[in-house]
């Protein structure tokens, strides 16, 4: 999400961030928001990412500035989209625009992570995410697993609604077979206001029974696999065949950026968290300790990384790591 502040003689006279998709670009709501366009001219704009010069959803924003002579434009980072590039600075500065970039550079490039990735390196932006016990399992011993599929909870029931907050701000989420054949997982919202994300299922032979949720074509689900054909499924469930050998996590990151999936918060299982932990694909990871001892079970992923935040929540940790 982009934000703009507009100033006049050191005072903010229009703020404005960008709208849903296809919707008005920060700069554009910044600049409406400014209750006498008379002051634009003696204005400076500054806004976390280059202001665009193409033609796509909206008219390009350069043309706005210049049109409405806002002399001045601050810029926190260059825009790595293909159509932009600096081309949007460019074109400013030869409209006789004053223009500063790299203003605050670590802080706009940290806001506008999961974009950058995306464009950069052209996949999702990862975040991994688990809860374990205190002595460091994510799950109890098949043994102690009793009864239908259903999850198996760690965490309290406060670190449960944050997950929930932290799906609907994802655009997709993504598990293993054996997740939805011993948990049974919804992978939705129902515990906050929030759009679900999209599902995502490694699937490769087609194990899991069409009856389970994550196929009940309540939210988008689109599932991987290498064998098998795939069943009749509700239209919201997508299938995809993955080619055979080769490196599977690549091939699906590579459709998922074809697909314009800018972030995925991976949650689980240990072989699939595992398996992203060792490709090195991963960004950023979310981890809740609960306070039980299981004495056994399924060890949880050992990862280096840095930390960057860690709260206490109802009775369990929160840690945030980043993989630099």
């Amino acid at each position: 999400m982009v934000g703009a502040v507009i100033t006049h003689k050191g005072r903010i006279v229009g703020e404005g961030f960008t709208s849903p998709f296809g919707g008005p670009h920060a700069e554009v709501r910044a600049i409406e928001a400014v209750g006498d366009p008379s002051l634009l001219r003696e204005a400076t704009l500054y806004v976390t990412l280059e202001p665009c010069c193409h033609h796509g959803k909206t008219p390009p924003c350069t043309d706005l500035i210049l049109r409405m002579g806002i002399p001045k434009v601050v810029i926190g980072i260059q825009d790595p989209h293909d159509k932009v590039k600096g081309q949007g600075i460019k074109k400013l500065l030869d409209g006789g625009c004053q223009v500063e970039t790299g203003v605050m550079e670590a802080a706009c490039r940290d806001h506008h992570r999961r974009f950058l990735t995306f464009h950069e390196k052209k996949r999702p932006y990862l975040i991994l995410k688990w809860a374990q016990s205190a002595d460091g399992f994510l799950a109890p011993a098949d043994a102690r697993r009793t009864g239908p599929p259903k999850p198996f909870w760690i965490s309290g029931p406060a670190s449960r609604q944050l997950v929930h907050r932290w799906r609907s701000e994802e655009q997709a989420i993504l598990v293993g077979t054996r997740t939805a054949l011993k948990d049974n997982p919804r992978l939705n919202t129902r515990l906050w206001a929030g759009r679900s994300p999209l599902r995502i299922l490694i699937d490769r032979k087609l194990q899991v029974p069409v009856h389970y949720h994550i196929l009940d074509g309540e939210v988008p689900t689109l599932v991987y696999h290498q064998e098998g054909t795939p069943p009749q499924s509700p239209k919201q469930v997508r299938y995809k065949a993955l080619g055979p050998g080769g490196n599977v996590l690549q091939q699906i990151l590579k459709d998922l950026w074809e697909e314009g999936i800018q972030s995925v918060l991976v949650e689980g299982g240990a072989r699939t968290l595992n398996t992203f932990k060792e490709s090195g694909y991963w960004d950023e990871a979310r981890i809740i300790h609960g306070p039980a001892l299981l004495g056994e079970g399924l060890p949880a992923p050992g990862l280096k990384g840095r930390l960057v935040d860690s709260w206490d929540l109802d009775g369990d940790r929160i840690r945030i790591l980043q993989n630099d």
